[in-house]
Parts: C-alpha cells; structure tokens; sequence
C-alpha cells in the first residue's frame, strides 16, 4: 500500500509524463469537444460561439485537472483526476436552455456552483451510507452507462444515413484489438502507453481508409480565448435550476463512489472521510468558473478510474499535465481541432475498453460484499434493477412528466438512490444495524 501511495506523488521524467497525460487526454477529449458541439448545434449557436464554447470547455477541463491534482486550500483530492463536463449536466443544461434562454441556463449552472458548497457539510455527514456494496454498484453503472454512450458514438444515431456503418465497427474492433495486442506484446513504458498508441493505430488505420480528414486541421484561427459571459449576464431562476440542483446531489454520490475508488487503486486509506469533500469543493469551484465562461456543470470524471487502472500509472502529476495540455488545446485552437479530426469510432473504441474497466472495478469491490447475506444481496439486485432499466430499455419513462424523467431516465442516479435506500433499510434499521454499519464502514474503507 505504501509503495502504491507514494506512486501517487512520484514525478515521472519530463518525457513519459508528457507522453502519460497526452494519453489521459486523447482518450478523453471527446467528452468536451462532444458536450461542446451537442449545445452548439441543438442551440444554433454562430460559429463564433462554438468556437468561444470548445475553447471555454477546454479551459475549465484543464484548471480544474490542475486543481484536483494539486489540491490547494483544500480544493481538490491530489488524486489523479480529470474534470470534464458530464454528460447528463449537459443535457439538463440544454432543457433548461430551451425552455427559458441561455442566459437562464447559465444563471442555473451558478446557483448549483453555490448549492454544491451549502449541501457539502451535510452530505459530508452521510458518507457512511455509502459502503462498498453501494460504491461497486455505482461503479458498474458507471461503466455500462459510459460504454452505452461511446456504443452510440462508433454507430451513431438510429435513422440517420450512416448508422451501425460497418466501416465505422470495424475501426472500433480493431482499435480495441490493437490495444489489447499492444498490452500483451509491448514492455515497460511502451505497455503502459498501450491505450494511447491503440488510439494512434486506430487513428493511422482511419486515415489509410480516408475515414479521418487533416485539411480542417490548420486553417482557422491560431489562438483562442474564452470570454466572460458569452451570452450575455445571467438570469437567475430558482424554478428552472431545481433539475440541476436535484443532479448536485447525485453528482456528490458520484463524486464519492469514483473518489473511493481511485483511492483504492493508488492504496490511499480512508478516503472518503478526508478526500471526497475536497473533491466535492473543486467540482463546485469549477462549475462557477464554468458558468461565467458559458459552459455547464464541469465535475469529476468516472472516465479516471479506467485509464487509470489500465494503465497503471497513479501519478498526480501526470493528469496535472494533462491539464496543462488541455489548457493549451483551449488557447491553442490546432491543437483541439487536430483532437476533433480523430474519427469517432476510433475514439469510442478506445474509450469502451477502457470504461468497461470501470466495471471491472466495481466486480472487484462486490467481490469484498458478503452477497450470501440477504440484505447485501437485494441492496445489489433492486439497485442494479432499477438502475440498468433506463440505460438498456431507452425511452422507459418517456410517458412520464417531463420534469421526473430527467431523474427516472439516469440510470446512474436511480441505482444510486435505490442502492442508498435499500443499504438504510437493512443495514441501518432495526436491533443489529448499529453493529452492521459499524462492519460495514470498517471494510468500505479499509486500506
């Protein structure tokens, strides 16, 4: 444990550093220049605004890795992580948008920047609620959730021209092959860059096949700032904030499972007492930050805990420079649009083998979980239940009030609420829970 600790603060040479977090950004630049693209195009937003969006998301991304992996003021867990804009903050965002103007959308994303600090100190106080049976669930979720949506960027949309192109599967195929060959074959350092040089190869067999374009790449703007408040001062709408709102609270759930569970891979104890608030405090930091510069909430990513296990490499200073290298893709417009030429399939070849990771984790975690006591078992089965429902059946709540789906349709947050309820229901209730619970958060973070 201790040597797994110390990796976490080992700083690398200058040349594998470089190389390490330029594989942390590669595999997950399509969540900003996706989130980014998603508002612009369901907004009709001008090509100034979009441009102005990519180079905000970028920017955000970058502070707020640098944040967490330092972890000044208490801001930040000094783990190896990557803050992205998530996926299901993006779509409420665009609700909140459509229903009332940017502006309000905007004014929505502060207020739950500012929610997130009032709801801390509370939520600090039920971190016992969340044990490894809730956690392992929560992470398996994660997984198949993350690899439903890069499933969805290989083949895109149903009903559009070229979906489930088989072209396009067989770039994700091979991608993944290639990948899984280059952990086999490849020694060292060259073993751990498995998933980065996946990525290239896959990328070189796009490019062979004219499936990946470069003429976009140079012409354009050279840099590119952000403004402040692109769309103008915003609105404040407590009304319209309150699906976001809800969300905080799930993204805190969230925040917890992936802190807990990048600590157990670098061999941090006790995480969740000490570090899931400081995580928590650069989410909300960041997403204020992200506000005045026009994106949605920007927080934790559960991409970390994959491309951290699989590599292997727990430094925090490798993901302090991704940071800096996506910092330069916001100031440097090349760069991103060298990022946006990789084709989606390639990406999201890439991107399934390492999320389904994730899983992996969880696996290893409910391995941990007595499943023969009963109670462990229905917490497990009603929260994956409900949980894998909205993900696997799309559409299950689409007769539902509009304003519930949001919830109903995240498989993630249902899973987790479920899971949360059923551990209070039969661990904590009744003559034997105080002893039950006190097992319990003894084995969720033990060393």
């Amino acid at each position: 444990m201790a040597a797994a600790a110390n990796a976490v603060d080992e700083v690398l040479p200058p040349r594998r550093m470089l190389l390490f977090g330029l594989q942390h950004v590669l595999v997950m630049a399509a969540s900003p220049i996706t989130a980014a693209f998603l508002v612009s195009q369901a907004l009709n937003l001008s090509d100034e605004l979009r441009i102005n969006l990519i180079s905000a998301t970028f920017l955000v991304s970058g502070l707020g890795t640098l944040l967490q992996s330092f972890g000044p003021f208490g801001f930040g867990a000094r783990l190896p992580f990557i803050m992205l804009p998530g996926g299901a903050p993006v779509v409420i965002f665009l609700t909140v948008a459509r229903q009332t103007d940017l502006r309000t959308a905007v004014g929505a994303v502060l207020l739950t920047g500012l929610f997130y600090f009032a709801l801390l100190p509370v939520f600090s106080r039920c971190l016992r609620f969340f044990p490894r049976v809730v956690i392992g669930t929560m992470l398996i979720l994660v997984a198949v959730n993350l690899v439903g949506i890069y499933g969805g960027i290989i083949t895109g949309r149903p009903g559009t021209p070229g979906f489930a192109d088989p072209t396009n599967i067989g770039l994700a195929m091979a991608t993944i092959a290639v990948t899984v060959l280059f952990v086999r074959v490849l020694p060292g350092m060259f073993g751990q860059l498995a998933v980065l040089l996946g990525l290239l190869a896959g990328a070189a067999l796009a490019a062979g096949t004219r499936a990946m374009h470069l003429g976009a790449v140079l012409p354009g703007p050279v840099l590119s700032l952000p403004g402040l408040f692109p769309f103008g001062w915003p609105r404040f709408d407590v009304v319209a904030t309150v699906p976001l709102l809800i969300f905080s609270a799930i993204s805190m759930a969230e925040a917890t499972s992936q802190t807990v569970a990048i600590g157990e891979i670098v061999g941090r104890g006790e995480t969740a007492r000490r570090d899931v608030p400081r995580t928590i405090r650069a989410d909300a930091l960041m997403s204020l930050v992200g506000g005045c510069l026009g994106t949605s909430l920007i927080i934790t990513s559960g991409e970390n805990i994959g491309i951290v296990r699989a590599t292997g490499i727990r430094s925090r200073y490798v993901t302090a420079v991704a940071g800096l290298l996506l910092i330069a893709a916001a100031l440097f417009a090349p760069f991103g649009r060298l990022a946006n030429a990789i084709p989606g399939p390639v990406v999201g070849g890439t991107a399934i083998i390492v999320f389904a990771i994730i899983g992996t984790m969880g696996v290893d975690m409910l391995r941990r979980v007595d499943l023969h006591a009963p109670g462990q078992m229905f917490t497990l089965a009603a929260a994956l239940s409900v949980g894998l429902l909205p993900i696997l059946v799309p559409g299950l709540y689409s007769q539902f009030p509009a304003a519930t789906q949001i919830i109903l349709g995240n498989g993630l947050a249902m899973g987790t609420i479920v899971a949360v309820l059923c551990n209070l229901l039969f661990q904590h209730t009744g003559p034997r829970h105080a002893v039950a619970d006190r097992e319990q958060l003894d084995a969720s973070h033990a060393d």
